[in-house]
């Protein structure tokens, strides 16, 4: 089985309804997926989130098995 990293935007703290999630072989990949769709679907600079936002949602992906 292979190894992936999964991030759910519904798994976030005032994000329950937002239906998009991202699996990708990174976290750097997830990440960059993440900040994408923090853009587009969320109207977010990812660039103005702080260090505790990003160790907040670092704590959001998941090791799973593909």
């Amino acid at each position: 089985m292979t190894k992936a990293y999964s991030y759910a935007c519904r798994d976030c703290e005032g994000m329950e309804a937002c239906p998009a999630s991202v699996v990708a072989e990174s976290r750097q990949e997830v990440w960059q997926l993440m900040g994408n769709h923090a853009r587009i679907a969320h109207d977010e600079n990812p660039d103005d989130w702080d260090q505790e936002t990003r160790d907040y949602l670092e704590t959001l992906i998941k090791e799973v098995d593909v």
